[in-house]
């Protein structure tokens, strides 16, 4: 049952994913920020839990941190090509310091990998080398 709870909450993101991206022309970019929205709801929840948001639960926290396992290990492959549109967020400095772009990708997947998610001290431990990566990565690469 929780686990059906998780699908239908990924997949109302998902629905809210398609209508925030509205004008978005380019198949891949909508694709990519459809991926990081993923990250972003998966973030979410576990961020919730740790900051006292929403109620603990260890199941959701795994489920959640699953999710952003599996979301992030598609970074660096939803990103290899230098796709653009005027509403996409991504800087070029990605493609021209490719290394280190799927590099902090790498980091991301290993930060939730870390996360213990059995206890709320556990999330809140990870949350803050979660945190780290996500930001190192969307200061060198992402708008504002």
């Amino acid at each position: 049952m929780k686990y059906a709870a998780v699908t239908l909450t990924m997949t109302l993101a998902l629905a809210g994913t398609a209508l925030a991206h509205g004008g978005v022309s380019n198949p891949t970019v909508k694709a990519r920020m459809a991926l990081m929205e993923e990250i972003k709801n998966a973030t979410g929840v576990i961020g919730g839990m740790a900051k006292g948001k929403m109620a603990f639960d260890p199941d959701r926290a795994a489920a959640a941190t699953a999710a952003l396992q599996a979301s992030a290990a598609q970074i660096a492959d939803a990103f290899e090509a230098p796709a653009n549109d005027p509403k996409s967020e991504a800087l070029p400095e990605i493609w021209e310091n490719w290394d280190d772009f799927s590099a902090k990708a790498d980091d991301l997947v290993r930060a939730a990998s870390g996360m213990e998610t059995g206890s709320l001290e556990g999330v809140q431990a990870g949350l803050g080398a979660l945190g780290a990566t996500c930001g190192g990565c969307h200061k060198s690469y992402r708008m504002d």
